[in-house]
């Protein structure tokens, strides 16, 4: 049974989908904007979360410049390359809208591994492995074939019964926990997580390297069969991008009321909306310091609960 802030997150997620399909035919250079900072943010967070010392500066100039950074390694200017060129195929992915199969979970991760470790790419693993900080133990390399088999029958399907932004989270954190690959496991899960996201019309979750360590707690505590933490972190980083798309949209930006101005057109004062809001009761956003709400959204909640 999810828990409240699980549910409330996810309505807010709902929420900022709805508003953003409403205004899926965007300008290209509102659109070129766009994934020109996802594809930067995601690439320099993903590789930083495994260790990659490139800055998001000398990331952005690795991928947009061509340019080769003084001090990096080869494998790390390779590793950002590889890394967009693996976001272009889910991309690809996402377009074809053709069932997801266990040869392009291995496509993404030979993408990822593409002249670092070949020997290794697309290869499940034979060997035991441990996950360095963790308590959890892989499985033993002999079921690791059979193992993933399974997994990408059961999570790379499509589901009716579970929100996406849970799949999404859930096939990370199973995908992480067989751990198929000698190396490249965590940029992997990441983009089946948000393949499987896109997939179902949701905007990517980008897992910050600042969040490193709650990331990898909530991991460690889903070991132990508590996947709350885990999904709501994965629900929020899914929130922080619909806040991208929400700020870049003039039509959608013009659209939303700041608390104090919500508070002029409804019963309700500036404080007690803000409860509202950190609530999750009504399905506002928090864009810089201030919670934002569409009129529409004010409007139905003040039809639905008359003041006495």
């Amino acid at each position: 049974m999810k828990s409240d802030r699980i549910k409330k997150v996810l309505l807010r997620i709902d929420e900022g989908k709805r508003l953003i399909d409403r205004h899926r035919h965007l300008p290209a250079s509102v659109l070129g904007r766009l994934k020109e900072q996802l594809v930067l943010d995601w690439t320099y967070n993903s590789n930083a979360i495994e260790g990659n010392t490139l800055t998001l500066r000398e990331t952005k100039l690795v991928l947009e410049e061509g340019l080769t950074v003084g001090g990096k390694s080869l494998r790390e200017h390779l590793e950002a390359i590889n890394h967009r060129d693996a976001i272009d195929y889910v991309e690809d992915l996402v377009r074809e809208d053709e069932p997801l199969a266990e040869r392009h979970l291995k496509d993404i991760h030979a993408l990822i591994l593409r002249e670092i470790d070949p020997q290794f790419a697309e290869r499940y693993r034979d060997i035991q492995v441990r996950i360095s900080g963790s308590n959890h133990l892989p499985p033993a390399p002999l079921l690791v074939g059979e193992m993933m088999h399974d997994f990408c029958r059961e999570w790379l399907a499509d589901h009716q019964d579970i929100h996406p932004v849970e799949l999404a989270a859930l096939a990370h954190f199973e995908l992480i926990s067989i751990h198929p690959f000698v190396d490249g496991n965590g940029r992997t899960a990441r983009l089946i997580m948000n393949l499987l996201l896109m997939k179902n019309g949701y905007v990517p979750a980008i897992i910050l390297k600042n969040d490193r360590k709650k990331y990898y707690d909530a991991l460690e505590k889903a070991q132990k069969g508590e996947t709350e933490d885990f999904i709501f972190l994965v629900a929020r980083a899914v929130e922080r991008t619909i806040f991208l798309y929400l700020e870049a949209i003039p039509a959608l930006a013009s659209r939303f009321l700041t608390m104090a101005q919500a508070a002029e057109l409804s019963p309700y004062s500036q404080d007690y909306l803000n409860i509202l809001a950190r609530r999750g009761a009504i399905p506002a956003f928090k864009l810089k310091r201030n919670w934002l709400v569409t009129e529409e959204a004010l409007q139905r909640y003040v039809t639905d609960h008359p003041k006495k």
